[in-house]
């Protein structure tokens, strides 16, 4: 998913010399990101993509949504990341409810035989 500069932009040309891939170029005097050179600066020295975290209006560099699917599933993949990190969660939420489970089947069992 590339990047793409909105209308927000007001042609600094901070993003020219930041981008590590040189996808960022002027067409008509306007700024334009290809999205086949754009690598959201993935493999490289730098850990958020540089057009973003150099322009100065914060918003004139934004991530180019897709659609509706991409947008969901990249949601998702965040939270799940989120979650599945915190393992001492889940271990403590499985072994909650697998006790509470277990005295509810024994109550029910117990109750079964004395009918």
């Amino acid at each position: 998913m590339a990047y793409k500069i909105t209308s927000k932009c007001i042609s600094c040309k901070l993003c020219l010399s930041a981008c590590p891939t040189g996808a960022i170029k002027i067409v008509d005097g306007l700024h334009w990101i290809d999205p086949n050179l754009c690598t959201n600066c993935d493999g490289t020295a730098y850990s958020v993509p540089q057009c973003a975290a150099g322009c100065p209006t914060c918003d004139g560099c934004i991530k180019e949504r897709g659609d509706y699917w991409e947008s969901w599933f990249a949601t998702y993949n965040k939270l799940v990341t989120k979650l599945t990190k915190k393992e001492e969660y889940w271990d403590n939420w499985f072994n909650f409810y697998s006790q509470k489970f277990s005295e509810q089947i024994q109550k029910h069992q117990t109750s079964g035989i004395e009918a």
